[in-house]
């Protein structure tokens, strides 16, 4: 069956934007009158097969032969490295759980142009159960002539590979978040290319059932977003103000000093991440992302934008009940199976992950309307002239939770 999304994209690349009238009363809910079509800020040709260079596409696996292995996911990434200009025809990948993931690429030139945030999904060996995360390399490394998106994509790189080869027996760890952060955090401490760094992470495993498990260190984090509110949330995890939670690999000179002079170097361990589980239900929206968003953007911003794309494409519909999960919605995070003659469909999940990057950049480099950052700076310290945005890396990862025979 063709993708709902085929002719409402064709109509956006033919006629520019579509509009869907907003009402936003003060302290009222966000309330969505008489959405048209699907409202997209992209042309059709910004999910073509051409930017697809890191073999990554839409994820819809199917359920495995276990009677409760009912849910699937499609899942997409969009991102902006600070000093580049947002190109949403290239930043913009999307995840097939049946493409081939190969062990740490060393060759910067394959590397997502995120900067020093990076992502990463894998299927977990043979299951339909998917992992995905962000981790944000620390940029103080620099300072000591380190290049910290190293060990960030690093330790991606390392993640996705050991959920891609895991297979479960009885002498190995039960497969988990944290588990996952702690075999990304070892491969990286023994990798000779990446003596030194250090990033925050906040890592996930979406299984067929429908659970979910999150471990997240440091200040990137994830929302959960079901039927046009906030569902659940993360809590940043800092040392200090802009001091987050880091997992760090330290050079054997500065240990060996702070063991005989003492100071404070920031290093945090996969134990010390904090652990959440969710239940999860057919139409969710899960929002991971590293700084670059949560310092420009509010909550409530966030599900501006995803509650805006959603309704508009009729996935969350206004029911006389209430807000239901539209009837399609199967349909809309579906990968291209060949029938679109080479031109392919997008995925929901591209324009939400699009959407949030777009909101968050164009807020990063707004000095004038002041983002969560500039907030907590002026509250912090009065004296200090903050206004406007946060410059700085973005990474957004989407997943889309769909039950299958809904």
């Amino acid at each position: 069956m063709a993708s709902p999304l085929r002719g409402l994209a064709s109509a956006a690349s033919r006629s520019g934007p579509l509009r869907i009238d907003v009402l936003i009363q003060a302290n009222e809910p966000l309330t969505f009158l008489c959405p048209r079509r699907y409202s997209s800020p992209l042309p059709h040709r910004a999910f073509s097969k051409s930017n697809r260079q890191h073999g990554v596409r839409a994820f819809h696996a199917s359920p495995t032969s276990r009677s409760n292995a009912n849910f699937t996911y499609g899942i997409a990434a969009s991102f902006s490295a600070k000093d580049r200009r947002y190109n949403p025809d290239k930043d913009i990948f999307s995840f097939n759980p049946y493409d081939r993931i190969f062990a740490r690429r060393k060759d910067k030139k394959t590397r997502p142009n995120s900067g020093q945030d990076a992502f990463f999904v894998s299927r977990i060996g043979e299951s339909s159960d998917v992992a995905f995360g962000v981790a944000d390399g620390v940029g103080g490394w620099a300072d000591s002539g380190v290049d910290a998106a190293d060990f960030s994509h690093g330790i991606c790189d390392y993640m996705a590979y050991a959920a891609y080869t895991y297979r479960p027996s009885k002498t190995v760890t039960p497969f988990s978040a944290r588990s996952l952060m702690q075999r990304g955090y070892e491969d990286i401490s023994e990798d000779e290319t990446v003596p030194y760094g250090g990033s925050t992470a906040c890592v996930a495993i979406a299984k067929a059932d429908g659970s979910l498990d999150v471990a997240n260190l440091g200040d990137s984090g994830f929302m959960h977003l079901r039927l046009n509110a906030i569902h659940d949330y993360s809590e940043p995890q800092t040392h200090a103000f802009n001091a987050p939670y880091q997992l760090s690999v330290l050079p054997q000179k500065v240990l060996a000093q702070m063991g005989t002079f003492g100071g404070v170097q920031f290093r945090d361990f996969p134990k010390d991440a904090n652990i959440t589980h969710h239940s999860l239900r057919h139409g969710d929206v899960l929002v991971f992302a590293t700084d670059g968003v949560w310092d420009n953007l509010s909550s409530q911003d966030i599900l501006r934008v995803v509650s805006r794309l959603m309704v508009g494409a009729r996935a969350w519909e206004h029911t006389p009940d209430g807000i239901q999960v539209g009837r399609e919605l199967h349909h809309f995070i579906e990968i291209d199976d060949g029938s679109s003659g080479g031109e392919e469909i997008p995925s929901l999940q591209s324009f939400l992950s699009v959407g949030i990057t777009r909101e968050a950049k164009a807020a990063s480099i707004n000095t004038k309307k002041d983002g969560p950052f500039a907030k907590e700076v002026q509250k912090r310290y009065p004296f200090e002239y903050w206004r406007g945005g946060k410059v700085d890396d973005i990474c957004v990862l989407v997943a889309i939770v769909v039950e299958e025979g809904r």
